[in-house]
Order: C-alpha cells, then structure tokens, then sequence
C-alpha cells in the first residue's frame, strides 16, 4: 500500500509523462517529414518545345560534341554524328532522353547528355474585337495560357462586349483552319469544366453586343 508522500510523487511523475507525451506529438514536426522542395528545374520536362527555341545540348565528357542549336521550322535539329532529330512535341525531357538514346546506340557508351532551353520561341496569340486593349498576349515562358487569361491581358472585356458569342480561330499543323464559338460568360461563372487552353497563333474575336 502506498504511503501518502510516495502517493503524491507517484501521481506528479505520471502527470508528467503525460504532458511531455502531449507536447511532443503537438510540437512542429522536422523539416524531414515535409514533402520535398520543388526541384529549380522541376518544369522543364513539362515544357514542350517550340520551333526557334535555342537549345544547349551538353554530353559529359565529349566537349566536342556539345553545340547550342535552334529548333527548326519543321521542329529538328541538327547534331554531331547522329544528324536530324525530330523533336516535334516533345518536352524538353523528352528531347534530352532521346539525344541520349541516339548517341547511345552506336557512338557512346552510357553518355551523360543535358539539355538546356537558352531562348525561347516567342509564342502569342490575338485578342481583337471589343476588349479593353486588343493586342498581341505573349505566352508566359514554361505555361498554359486560356483563353479568359489571354483576354485579361488584353485589358478585360469592353463595356459593349458580346461575352456569349466569342470566336476562336485556330490554324491546325495541316494547314486548315478550325472556328469556335465560346460562351466566355459561362467560362468566367465556372458553369463549365472547359477552360480553353490556347496555342500559339490562335486569334480571339470578341464581338460587340447588338442592340
């Protein structure tokens, strides 16, 4: 049986423990049971290349080898030994994956190769019509652009702006042209799941209301 000094000491101590158990599973958790930090170059592989992009193509050790080329019209380029690569919607990981395949085949054993994008192609598309500032909108370099994000750095919508009737032109890699009618109203209200990603060249008209 417990003496009431020993008691006392008894039940401090198990107050205690528990206060220290409690604390420690509120105290901030270490920087090792976060996720990651994202990678400086963590958007390369997501962009896709664009004809007149410069690229550094770099092999390890084969300094020779290493040129900074521009994506051609046609989307190739050209390197020692293993000549055209068609890189036409490719990402810039893609791209470096498939240099390295190519050397690897017959040239080099295990190469090392890193690709880097030194200037990218200006990409744009038109806003006119009954918007704020009709322009050209450059593509932010690495991303999307859609279609209510490109008007708003045309300046927005016009006061007189018809929003439910606005065309999308597309020109597609044949050579023919594809027309849209969007409904901008419904976009901007989150009525639907379509955001309308643009590509380059596309042209957005946006008509006056008709009284």
């Amino acid at each position: 049986m417990f003496q009431p000094a020993r008691l006392i000491l008894f039940l401090l101590l198990g107050a205690f423990v528990t206060r220290g158990a409690a604390e420690e599973d509120t105290a901030p958790k270490s920087d090792a049971s976060k996720p990651d930090a994202p990678k400086a170059d963590a958007g390369k592989g997501d962009y896709v290349l664009q004809p007149q992009d410069l690229l550094k193509v770099q092999i390890f050790q084969e300094e020779e080898l290493n040129r900074e080329v521009r994506i051609s019209q046609e989307s190739s380029v050209n390197l020692p030994l293993i000549g055209t690569v068609e890189l036409k919607g490719k990402t810039a990981r893609q791209a470096e994956e498939l240099i390295r395949k190519l050397y690897d085949r017959d040239f080099l054993v295990n190469p090392q190769v890193n690709l880097t994008v030194l200037e990218y192609a200006k990409r744009y598309v038109n806003v006119l019509g009954a918007v704020n500032k009709p322009d050209v909108v450059l593509f932010p370099q690495e991303e999307s652009l859609t279609l209510i994000e490109a008007v708003t750095r045309a300046g927005g919508f016009a006061r007189i702006a018809d929003k439910k009737h606005v065309t999308l032109k597309r020109t597609n890699a044949d050579g023919t042209t594809a027309t849209s009618i969007i409904n901008a109203e419904d976009l901007m209200k989150g009525r639907t799941d379509d955001t309308w990603p643009l590509q380059p060249g596309d042209v957005i008209s946006v008509p006056e209301i008709i009284f």
